[in-house]
């Protein structure tokens, strides 16, 4: 774990002085008074300290996303002198650990970033500060953020955490060799059966070196697509959306998309089941599209020479949301909560902060703020990401539910079930009918 060094000159945390604000109705009403229409009470809210503050502030990521949070957080103590920062960060690989194991010691920062694989537990121990009055009270202030991202951060109706970027899932897809082969690129709206088909074509034009598209029965993301697109959900409160059948139905699919050569084999499938970037078969040259992340397309671009491309999953594209790439959460013990909620605001709406932060962690989710990112964005990769956001942004459905306690163990064993459908163990019924048995006693454990 690193420690960037502390922003400005440190302060002794002090305990919360300032009383709780609230905006009463004026003096005492008489029994005669008249019984016209009255304001609600403003929602209650702590005030802000003038005093010295100092916050702690977690977060996993690169060397890039430490330099780049550091500046925002000295240019908040550059216009707020009295608030400082120790920051602390880490690789991804332990950090959910490490975090629970501080907030069950009462030792975890005042502000710390979650995933939305990492929101529902956290916040379903009450371990995260709500943010609802303060979103009332606009001390956040959402009016240009999408409704749907900002409802992906409520856990339990209660808001959570807030979006510090988005993204959506998006097929990439090699332009320059579908351009080479003559044949159609992938379109926004194509059904999944169309996808196959047009797959199918595009390995035999290669000789079957390229295969027409990668597999993603084992993606979470894909099926959680897939399901939307039929009325159904991943996960209905802490239990599956889907049954046993519907499961089949997808492991099915894709076993007739490999049996026709539109897939490639499970030997190849394999390797990029486990989400490293830099093996994904659209940049390794054995198939003509990835299922990703969308603001992972520039990512992937630096592991090719060839020239991409990316489009929503197939389907109907409300199917897909708006997805927070990642959220800041304050601590429900933190003793500065009014700061905390300040700092937040400042990294999704302050037009400087965003100019620094740019879409490192995905895209901004101001959408001023994302206007002129975009507008000063060189790399044509990030262009093609922000003009795709923005294309498919109007076709999202609402968002989901955050996925509950357990979600990462239910991606892990949707991994495995699937493998064993691609290696020919299981048949994609037997391996539903154990997925379905399995993940319910995860999201009950």
């Amino acid at each position: 774990m690193r420690s960037v060094p502390t922003t400005g000159t440190p302060f002794s945390r002090r305990r919360l002085l300032s009383a709780a604000v609230a905006v009463g109705l004026g003096a005492a009403l008489t029994a005669c008074a008249s019984s016209g229409p009255t304001e609600a009470p403003a929602p209650q809210v702590a005030a802000m300290e003038t005093g010295p503050v100092e916050l702690t502030i977690f977060w996993w990521g690169g060397d890039a996303r430490a330099q780049l949070t550091h500046q925002v957080l000295a240019l908040y103590t550059q216009k707020h002198p009295n608030v400082t920062f120790k920051e602390t960060w880490q690789a991804n690989a332990g950090y959910i650990d490490k975090l629970n194991t501080n907030l069950a010691a009462n030792s975890a920062a005042d502000i710390f970033q979650l995933d939305d694989n990492m929101l529902g537990g956290v916040a379903a121990r009450n371990q995260t500060l709500d943010l609802s009055n303060y979103v009332a009270a606009k001390r956040i202030d959402i009016t240009k953020l999408s409704s749907s991202l900002v409802d992906y951060g409520k856990v339990g109706g209660k808001q959570a955490a807030v979006p510090l970027a988005e993204n959506t899932p998006g097929m990439v897809f090699n332009k320059t060799l579908l351009t080479s082969l003559g044949v159609e690129q992938p379109q926004i709206g194509w059904t999944w059966e169309h996808l196959i088909s047009w797959a199918k074509d595009v390995s035999a034009k290669t000789n079957y070196k390229t295969y027409g598209t990668m597999d993603p029965s084992a993606d979470y993301k894909a099926l959680w697509v897939w399901l939307r697109q039929q009325g159904m959900d991943f996960y209905n409160g802490n239990k599956l959306g889907f049954s046993e059948a519907d499961l089949t139905r997808w492991f099915q699919l894709w076993k007739d998309a490999r049996d026709q050569k539109a897939a490639p084999p499970a030997d190849i499938i394999h390797v990029a089941n486990a989400g490293d970037v830099t093996k994904q078969l659209v940049v390794t040259g054995q198939a003509a599209t990835s299922f990703m992340w969308s603001n992972q397309m520039p990512e992937l671009a630096k592991s090719t020479k060839d020239t991409l491309g990316v489009v929503s999953y197939p389907g109907d594209p409300k199917g897909q949301w708006a997805r927070a790439a990642l959220y800041f959460a304050g601590n429900a013990k933190t003793t500065h909560p009014a700061v905390v909620v300040d700092v937040m605001n400042f990294f999704i709406n302050d037009p400087d902060a965003g100019k620094i932060l740019g879409t490192e962690r995905g895209l901004p989710a101001n959408t001023d703020i994302r206007t002129s990112v975009q507008n000063s964005l060189t790399d044509p990769n990030m262009k093609a990401t922000v003009d795709f956001e923005n294309q498919i942004a109007p076709k999202f459905g609402p968002a989901p539910n955050v996925p509950p306690n357990g979600q990462s163990s239910v991606r892990t064993l949707l991994i495995t079930e699937a493998e064993k459908v691609q290696f020919g163990q299981l048949s994609p019924a037997a391996a539903a009918k154990e997925f379905m048995e399995q993940a319910a006693l995860k999201l009950t454990a």
